[in-house]
């Protein structure tokens, strides 16, 4: 599977982004797709995972992140509003199999990262 993030930018807090992942190869109406983010000097964090029935968000973004998936375009989108200098960071969708999914490890495939910087 090959995944290909797009959205990023600079935006003043407050304001909104909209981060796409395309996917090509597997079974995309199979996987869980995830959303994880890391900034300088801190780990990886989950973000928000999908799979075809359930949705979930990390408490730091719940009520201001909204992960949504498109089977027929093999694409997933998270709409990003309200955000914060805190959620400044570098975005990485992945892909996975597993049932785990708020662990960076169980995710195999990942995309490029896309940087996302807010300004106060």
């Amino acid at each position: 599977v090959q995944l290909q993030a797009s959205g990023g930018g600079l935006v003043q807090a407050g304001g909104s982004l909209r981060l796409s992942c395309a996917a090509s190869g597997g079974n995309f109406r199979t996987y869980v797709m995830g959303w994880f983010r890391q900034a300088p000097g801190k780990e990886r964090e989950f973000v928000s995972a999908i799979n075809w029935r359930t949705t979930w968000y990390s408490d730091s973004v719940k009520g201001r992140f909204t992960f949504s998936r498109d089977n027929a375009k093999n694409t997933v989108y998270l709409q990003m509003d309200n955000l914060k200098p805190e959620d400044t960071a570098v975005y990485y969708c992945a892909a996975s199999q597993d049932s785990s999914v708020y662990t960076a490890s169980r995710y195999p495939y990942w995309g490029q990262g896309t940087q996302v910087t807010v300004s106060s």
